[in-house]
């Protein structure tokens, strides 16, 4: 038995999530917020036997895409009686996964 944790962007959630389901997966949904951009996350809980555990990756990586976003960041420096600001293109989306062993599965 293996647990996956997934970490999606807000934007490709419910799609990883309506596929998932459709492949007759049992999810757990839960709202996050990631440290750098302070954005919402999902971050789904699976439970799945070892030999499942690719599909779900391929799922998982079929829903969700990485896309170029602009971050605007302040500059301390005093332009013109007011602060200017620096925008800066970094990468998003996509996905964080983390496959675990299960040493003991109850369901109660």
């Amino acid at each position: 038995m293996k647990l996956i944790l997934a970490i999606i962007n807000d934007q490709d959630g419910n799609k990883v999530l309506t596929a998932l389901n459709k492949a007759g997966f049992s999810v757990t949904k839960l709202a996050t917020t990631g440290g750098f951009l302070k954005v919402g996350n999902m971050t789904l809980i699976i439970g799945t036997e070892e030999e499942k555990v690719q599909d779900v990756i391929n799922i998982i990586k079929e829903k969700s895409q990485k896309r170029k976003q602009l971050v605007v960041s302040p500059l301390m420096i005093e332009a013109a009686g007011g602060f200017s600001s620096h925008t800066t293109e970094i990468e998003v989306g996509g996905a964080t996964i983390f496959v675990v062993d299960v040493e003991r599965f109850e369901k109660v």
